[in-house]
């Protein structure tokens, strides 16, 4: 069996260690409905992951990621977005390889996943490195790449705050699920779409314990500015 998601890894680790919905319950202090929610809406909030993780003794950073080594598990991410681990920007002074091309990472426009944040002047001076592999495998051009860097708690345990998100600017057509960048009401968002009949959209969090699902009418959707879809995140662990 192959886990996609955060929860598709929870709910392994609990088969694996015999362990009930009532009794991680119990060990996260919520009831056994609210565990049933985390794997209905595939959402679950970062300080409930680091409980469920303490309790039956499995790396975090394999729950967040599937990256770790844990038994009889084998994983990747369940997001439209590619996790790279960390990277750091590099000056112009430094030599490119063959393969490697730059993107412009802007310090001084974030991208809230919480409350919103205001819009600022942009800075295009340093860069971030990819591989050109990266960016063809997710079906980015060069010229449409640019990264930020997000603020807030709401899109955790996937992306925790302060970290670095890749957007494709030429990407702006809602795909059911994905995760994008938007403004809205003058401030900038990244945050999980879906279309909904009639026209309108529905706004979701990851962290959907602290931050509900908000809906939106055809007339409010169309308030929305969508900068562009999110293919690469980095974090700190």
């Amino acid at each position: 069996m192959k886990e996609n998601s955060i929860t598709d890894r929870l709910w392994s680790s609990m088969e694996t260690k015999g362990v009930s919905k009532a009794e991680i319950a119990r060990a996260v202090g919520i009831s056994p409905q609210g565990v049933g929610k985390w794997f209905k809406t595939n959402s679950i909030s970062r300080k409930s992951l680091e409980l469920c993780s303490e309790h039956l003794g499995v790396s975090l950073t394999w729950l967040l990621t599937g990256k770790d080594i844990a038994p009889n598990v084998s994983a990747a991410l369940e997001s439209n977005a590619e996790y790279a681990g960390t990277f750091d920007p590099w000056d112009s002074k430094t030599p490119l390889s063959e393969d490697d091309v730059e993107v412009p990472f802007y310090t001084e426009v974030e991208l809230s996943a919480g409350n919103g944040s205001v819009v600022q002047l942009q800075n295009d001076g340093p860069k971030l490195r990819f591989s050109r592999n990266t960016l063809k495998r997710q079906g980015v051009e060069i010229a449409n790449a640019a990264c930020v860097t997000v603020r807030g708690n709401s899109m955790e345990p996937v992306i925790p705050d302060g970290a670095t998100v890749g957007i494709d600017t030429s990407k702006t057509e809602v795909k059911d699920g994905d995760m994008y960048a938007i403004s809205w009401d003058g401030e900038l968002y990244v945050k999980t779409l879906t279309r909904k009949p009639g026209g309108g959209l529905r706004i979701r969090s990851f962290n959907i314990d602290e931050y509900p699902d908000e809906t939106l009418s055809k007339e409010d959707a169309a308030e929305i500015n969508i900068i562009g879809r999110v293919f690469w995140y980095s974090v700190l662990m």
